[in-house]
């Protein structure tokens, strides 16, 4: 983090705890990736404001490169547990003059703007049919997530040779 940068998270995170001063160097990372990507999608002149909604799709695309199945465990940690908590965090880099807005840009287009289970943990589920697992003393191994599949693992396991 550059030292201006720095001195306004250590001051915004002194007045407001939620978040983990390394979710706002994130997020603005986030949008940093963002901006880039969307330049290289525009011809002509290159606008660098960018929407709540095109902050967030490029802060969902950003994590996943970043942290890959980690991501809800990073997130948890930082205190962020929705897409209104990412707004939280730019509104206070905003309010800090670290981040700017048009007067169109509100906290609200943040809210709902994605369910994590669905961007950071479906991704990473496994697909098919749930997996049979072997049967231990005649009894069904327990599986939190239900019966595995997989056609090599349909058959019983050997007992052990002692």
């Amino acid at each position: 983090m550059d030292s201006s940068f720095a001195a306004a998270v250590l001051d915004i995170t002194a007045r407001d705890p939620r978040f983990d001063r390394e979710a706002y160097a994130f997020v603005r990372d986030a949008l940093d990736f963002t901006v880039r990507r969307k330049a290289r999608g525009q011809t002509g002149e290159a606008r660098e404001h960018v929407s709540g909604q095109e902050l967030l799709a490029g802060l969902r695309e950003f994590a996943l490169q970043q942290f890959g199945p980690m991501v809800p465990t990073v997130f948890e940690y930082w205190g962020i547990q929705s897409t209104g908590d990412v707004g939280r965090i730019v509104f206070n880099l905003i309010d800090a003059g670290i981040f700017g807005k048009t007067d169109r840009d509100t906290i609200e287009d943040f809210e709902d703007g994605f369910d994590f289970q669905d961007a950071f943990v479906a991704p990473f589920r496994p697909q098919g049919a749930p997996l049979r697992l072997p049967r231990v003393n005649g009894e069904s191994s327990p599986c939190a997530n239900g019966p595995l599949t997989s056609a090599s693992a349909s058959a019983e396991a050997a007992p052990l040779q002692g």
